[in-house]
């Protein structure tokens, strides 16, 4: 796999370039939001996985010259599409200083890459879709691509950008502002979720969700023959109004397998806290975690594009974008309700 990547990385390449910039388009007056889903297809996301997941990104760890190429090739994806940067003045890169990261693995600063599609109707409102970019670099020769880690939740947000955006053009919403947020330092600690949490380039206060994309493209081999499913993490923790609306998005346009078990509070493997939508949730908003479950690639060399569920991976995009459409355009706006109930019932009490 490793010398495929080499021989042909740059074809790949193109191919996703010319498909970033210009992408499935829709002229039909009357499209709606399944059109918009339709966009996001297996070709897609192949094509920009191979390119995001090749050999040239050298791995993508933290404050390296592959970090900083994968930084840039999401920018170049942003501003290919006419999305802006969330930055004051459009930029795309929330700086983070070398000593914020208290790892011994990071020699210079690194950088979150952030764009916005703003909202017609409620702009100061904001959804915001997550993935790390980062991953655990190479040993020696040996690179890891990280292609499920977390490549895939990387061009899933990609694709729903190019998504929302053709909606955009067309005035059909968002009425509601989406931040695709690509945050860095995931795997030597949530350092990038933690910082923009810290530093939010949009209030806290003013952000309605977070939804959490880390490893879709893949099948847990508990799931063999069942492979219709993606494990939810957090969505009732906070908020039953964003769970609720969870399920029925799933039921109306998707029909998967939404599988709590690793929602459980005494789940061993505590996913809950180990992913970047638990700095959001410190500060009380509303999260749902999409997760695909560990596979024998896990943080392995071996975790490489050829081995995605690309058809999969694409049905689960669209799950998340159907969600975050829904909360994005709903007259009323998603809060912590259960936090609320828990005030509600403790000044009972009182």
């Amino acid at each position: 796999m490793i010398s495929f990547n080499k021989r042909f990385g740059f074809l790949i390449l193109l191919f996703s370039i010319n498909i970033s910039a210009q992408g499935p388009s829709i002229s039909n007056q009357a499209a709606n939001r399944i059109d918009f889903a339709n966009t996001i297809t297996a070709d897609d996301l192949s094509a920009l996985l191979y390119t995001f997941a090749s050999d040239s990104m050298q791995g993508r760890m933290t404050a390296t010259p592959g970090q900083k190429k994968a930084a840039e090739f999401l920018k170049d994806f942003y501003q290919g599409q006419g999305i802006s940067g969330a930055l004051p003045g459009g930029g795309f890169y929330q700086n983070i200083p070398q000593e914020y990261f208290k790892s011994k693995y990071v020699k210079t600063n690194s950088e979150n890459v952030v764009a916005i599609i703003p909202g017609s109707t409620w702009p100061q409102e904001y959804i915001v879709l997550s993935a790390h970019y980062d991953h655990v670099g190479a040993k020696g020769d040996t690179i890891y691509n990280g292609a499920d880690d977390d490549g895939s939740g990387t061009v899933a947000l990609l694709e729903m950008a190019q998504a929302f955006k053709q909606a955009h053009d067309q005035g059909k919403g968002p009425k509601r502002s989406i931040v695709f947020l690509h945050v860095t330092g995931e795997e030597i600690g949530l350092y990038g979720s933690r910082y923009y949490t810290e530093n939010p380039i949009y209030p806290l206060e003013q952000t309605v969700c977070n939804l959490n994309t880390d490893m879709i493209g893949r099948i847990d081999p508990n799931k063999a023959g069942n492979e219709n499913y993606i494990y939810l993490i957090g969505s009732d923790k906070l908020s039953q109004e964003l769970h609720n609306l969870s399920e029925a998005v799933n039921q109306e346009f998707v029909q998967m397998e939404l599988d709590y078990t690793f929602n459980d509070e005494n789940d061993p493997n505590r996913f809950y806290y180990r992913s970047d939508h638990y700095n959001f949730a410190k500060y009380n908003v509303p999260i749902i975690f999409y997760f695909n479950g560990v596979h024998e690639d896990y943080h392995q060399p071996s975790d490489t594009p050829d081995k995605i569920e690309y058809p999969l991976m694409a049905k689960r995009t669209q799950l998340i974008f159907h969600t975050a459409w829904e909360v994005a355009n709903s007259t009323q706006r998603i809060y912590a309700d259960k936090l609320e109930n828990s005030e509600n019932e403790d000044s009972d009490k009182d």
